[in-house]
């Protein structure tokens, strides 16, 4: 008989405390809730452990089927143990153990990257994964986090990807100097949005057209000024309604599929 894990399983301790940063850093591993982050995890083969609720056990038997068939051990865990795990107020019933998925700066470079969506400073986790997910759906080679930037293995920003996380590459760097020189350095054009850019988006196919990272702010305070000042080229988004401005995951949208559009259009020829 299969043994059920409690709440008070040591492992399922050990994998509840995965909700902090730093005990992510120590195990080297994170904590992925929910049957779009289990699969995406699945499809690319960053799976340690996948523990699935009893009750919930026949609602993602496929789920549990396919990590069987790769040979991913599979626990089944109590109410109370997903409840312990979950951060959503309605468990869902499936979690993944993952090993952190950091990629190198030095790597996505050396793959010589046409589009990067670089956030600067981002904290709010929503919006790194929803930046993340749009950036993955734009076909973009990499996502760079900079600076004081939230944790991607966060369980809200693994949520807000919608398993995205798994199959686009993600940088941390802590040196935002150090970052954007080693992108220029590396053959990128460095574009930052601001309402009184110097190139209309409308216009900029041929800047699109180049191999290029979009820089983007926080929702706070927007990209610092020396970093605006720092980009090859600052780039506005023509706004001809009434709104004064728009939200960073907004103005990420329209700029990465803006650059996807380019480089489709550039492929096409």
């Amino acid at each position: 008989m299969t043994e059920i894990l409690s709440e008070r399983s040591s492992r399922v301790v050990s994998y509840a405390k995965l909700h902090r940063a730093a005990e992510r850093r120590e195990q080297g591993r994170f904590l992925a809730e929910g049957a779009n982050a289990v699969a995406s995890a699945l499809t690319v083969g960053r799976i340690d452990a996948l523990l699935v609720a009893d009750e919930e056990h026949h609602r993602h038997r496929d789920l549990v089927d396919t990590a069987t068939a790769t040979g991913v051990p599979v626990s089944v865990i109590t109410a109370r143990a997903a409840s312990k795990l979950a951060e959503t107020s309605t468990p869902a019933g499936i979690f993944a153990i993952c090993p952190l998925l950091d990629v190198a700066l030095e790597t996505v470079l050396a793959d010589e990257p046409r589009l990067l969506a670089v956030a600067v400073e981002a904290r709010e986790p929503g919006n790194a994964g929803t930046l993340i997910r749009c950036a993955d759906a734009m076909g973009a080679d990499a996502v760079v986090l900079l600076g004081d930037a939230v944790d991607p293995h966060n369980g809200k920003c693994i949520r807000a990807s919608a398993g995205s996380v798994f199959t686009v590459p993600v940088v941390r760097e802590r040196s935002v100097d150090h970052a954007l020189d080693a992108i220029r350095a590396g053959g990128v054009t460095l574009l930052a949005t601001a309402a009184d850019g110097e190139v209309d988006l409308d216009s900029a196919g041929d800047v699109l057209s180049a191999r290029v990272a979009w820089l983007f702010g926080n929702e706070a305070h927007g990209l610092p000024a020396d970093v605006q000042r720092s980009a090859d080229h600052r780039v506005s988004i023509p706004i001809r309604g009434r709104a004064e401005s728009l939200n960073v995951a907004a103005a990420a949208a329209i700029c990465l599929y803006e650059s996807a559009r380019v480089h489709g259009a550039a492929g096409r020829v």
